[in-house]
Parts: C-alpha cells; structure tokens; sequence
C-alpha cells in the first residue's frame, strides 16, 4: 500500500548557493520527495525577501517562505568562511509556513531552526531534525579543529537544541555514535544523503590542458578542515609528479592560498566550483579521486566521484566518516600525511588494471548510495513523525523549556 503523501516544510538557513554541501543535499532532498508525491516547501533565507511565499521559485519550481539575513557580530567571518549565510527567524512567515506542513524537516541548529522547532510545537505541527553542520566545521575556521575539549563544547552547544526532536537524521553512522557519545537522547536514523542519479560510471576523453596527464579530482570547500595542502604537497613528492595535473573543485577563503602553493608543481592546480554537469566531465576524464579532509560528516563529493567509476584514497581521520567508503587499506591514508598520501598516489598511477578493475567495484558502492534509495528511508522518518505526534497543539511550547527532550524511550537507530 502506497505511503500517504504529506506536506513537508524544510527549514533551513540557505537554499539557493549551490557551493553549500548541506544546500546541495537539501535541494535534492526536496526534490526527491517530490519525485515521490509529496508536496515540499521551504523556508530560508532569500535575497528579496518580499518574494510571494505562494510563488513557485523559477530556478526549482519550490515554494519558497523567505527570510532575512541575520548577523553575528564577531563571528561573521567564521560564518562566511564556511560558506554560510544565517536566516533571521519572522514568526509571521515561520507561521504561515508552518500552518500549511504536516511536518517540518530542520536541517540546520542556529536560531531559524530554534524558532521553527518551537512554533511547530506551539501549533501542534511534529517537526524532525537532520545534523549537518560538524562541531570542527566551526572550530577548524578559528584554526582550533584539533583542540577536541573545544569539540566536545560545541557538541553540549549543540545538544539542547536536538534534545527536543523525536527523530534525527545522520547522514552517516560516525555522526550518530559522535551524538550518542556525546548524551544526545532523540532517536537517530543513519541515512545517507544520496548521491545525484546523474552520477554513473562514465568515461571521457581528456580535454586538450589534461590530455597525457595523471589527473586526480578532489571536490569541497577550500577551508581548513578539508586539508587540500595535503594533496598538494602529496604530489609534490609523488615519484610521478611530472605526469599528475590536479583538480580543486570548489571555492572558499583558501583559494588563492592553494594556488600559490600548486605554482611550483610541474603541472598548478587547477582550482574553481564547478557546476553539477561540468563536474560529472571532470570526474569522468579523472584517473584518481583523493579526500583528505581532517573532518567531514559524510562527503557526498566522495560518493560521488566511486559512482562514476574512480577509486578514492581517503585520509583516515579521527573526526570524518569517508574512511568508511574505502573497501581496502589501498584506498586509505594516514590523515595529514602528504607523504603516506604520495604513497598511495604512486602505487595506483603504476597499477592502471587494478585501478580500472576496482573503479568498476567502486561503482557498484556508489550506486548503493543513490539518493533514490536514500529518500525512502528518511520519508520512513518523517511518517513515524507525524503517526506519533499527529497534530494535537502545544500551546504552552513557546513558554517553557521541555525538560524531557521529546524523546520517546529508547533510542531507535536505523
């Protein structure tokens, strides 16, 4: 029997830049539960704020409820580094929203989030939760990512918040034991975020700058957390630096400081964003994937490169869940060790059987994650959600804290 559709409301600080990972995986989110029948809003932060909020958005066709940009005086440069943008709450538009949902899906912890999570219990309207946003996201952009008691603080920060959700979504199973270690009591569902079905195995020919070289893609933000210097640096002492051209695709505050450090390779990076399709012919024209991010929830850029065909070599960091898409030590680093890494580089450009025989495994891991697989498990969630909490008001909501968590006995994981 067919799940009944429901009227789902996203809440999430920024929808529209298509650099943001956490926007990224929203947009496809919404999209695939479209696919699936269900009606989706959502309510960001938009550039004009006057906007209809019954007017479908031109670029998508979703209805947006826009918001103001909010400011944080002294920390607006930790926010831009990450590529951010935070929505001031409107209990206004937040309520018209939320009188049209069934149920309301946060995806981000700052005062949007806060804000919707208690209005929805004031009108009675269930609302699950998803953590995106890592503690070291914030840490590392004050050059603080490896002090782990500043860590441990921003997840206490961040656990009030998520304590008063039922249900929370984890892209992956090292961020729900990294919630549960840390006391956080909702019950969490470990799904991934899916990769694009767009993504398949594919070959291309290389165009004319990268034609007979060892190209090697890695994708993400150019900040601290990410460590892109590592690969550079890999190559550098690579025993095939001569034949190796390597491609950054992304933005962020560390770009000019990863061009000057590629200008001394034989062949500098190539550093900029690349658009979805532009990035599906990059990756299919690559010979090699490298992640050597020190931390990262999931790394949908690594799902997506194994899904069309390249085998990745991932740092095997403390505080990123991408380690756990290497199917042997071959594809596995020591994190922040360019040497190691070079290592890893020199055996798999000398062994171009192995590596074609294991991009076509890696394909089949890769469309394991297809987000069509994904968004049935989460809409699970959003369902449970709504059987449980129906649409009985809460008027007493916005007046107190509820010192119970919303949680519901025992932790459910998936």
């Amino acid at each position: 029997m067919r799940e009944p559709r429901v009227r789902v409301l996203l809440v999430i600080d920024q929808f529209e830049d298509p650099t943001n990972g956490t926007t990224v995986s929203a947009r496809r989110f919404a999209a695939a539960l479209r696919r699936r029948g269900h009606e989706v809003r959502v309510a960001c932060y938009a550039d004009d704020a006057t906007q209809r909020s019954d007017a479908p958005h031109p670029a998508d066709d979703v209805v947006r409820y826009p918001l103001r940009r909010r400011g944080v005086p002294g920390f607006d440069r930790v926010v831009a580094a990450q590529g951010w943008v935070l929505a001031k709450p409107d209990d206004d538009v937040l309520r018209e929203a939320l009188r049209w949902a069934d149920i309301a899906h946060v995806m981000s912890p700052f005062w949007l989030g806060s804000r919707a999570q208690r209005l929805a219990g004031a009108l009675g309207v269930p609302a699950t939760a998803a953590f995106h946003v890592q503690p070291e996201n914030v840490t590392y952009s004050l050059g603080l990512g490896r002090v782990r008691p500043l860590n441990d603080l921003v997840y206490a920060v961040f656990r009030p918040f998520y304590d008063r959700f039922g249900h929370v979504h984890c892209p992956s199973r090292f961020i729900a034991d990294e919630l549960r270690n840390h006391g956080y009591r909702a019950s969490l569902h470990v799904v991934s975020n899916g990769v694009d079905p767009r993504f398949v195995p594919r070959r291309l020919p290389k165009r004319g700058d990268l034609a007979g070289r060892f190209v090697i893609t890695m994708t993400g933000r150019l900040s601290r957390e990410k460590r892109q210097d590592v690969l550079l640096e890999a190559v550098r002492r690579s025993r095939h630096a001569e034949r190796i051209q390597v491609v950054l695709a992304g933005r962020g505050p560390l770009a000019e400081r990863y061009a000057r450090l590629g200008r001394s390779l034989p062949h500098p990076p190539v550093i900029g964003f690349l658009s979805q399709d532009a990035l599906r012919d990059v990756l299919a024209s690559s010979d090699l994937y490298v992640h050597a991010a020190d931390a990262e929830i999931e790394a949908v850029g690594c799902l997506e490169a194994v899904a069309t065909g390249l085998v990745p070599v991932i740092a095997d960091a403390r505080a990123s869940a991408t380690g756990q898409f290497a199917l042997d030590e071959r594809s596995l680093f020591r994190a922040g060790d360019p040497t190691d890494l070079a290592r890893a580089i020199d055996y798999w450009v000398e062994h171009d059987d192995e590596r074609a025989r294991m991009g076509s495994v890696y394909a089949e891991l890769g469309a394991e994650h297809a987000i069509d697989r994904c968004v049935p498990r989460i809409e699970e969630m959003l369902l449970r959600a709504v059987a449980e909490q129906g649409r009985a008001a809460d008027p007493t909501a916005l007046d107190h804290e509820d010192t119970e968590g919303r949680t519901h006995g025992r932790s459910h994981e998936r």
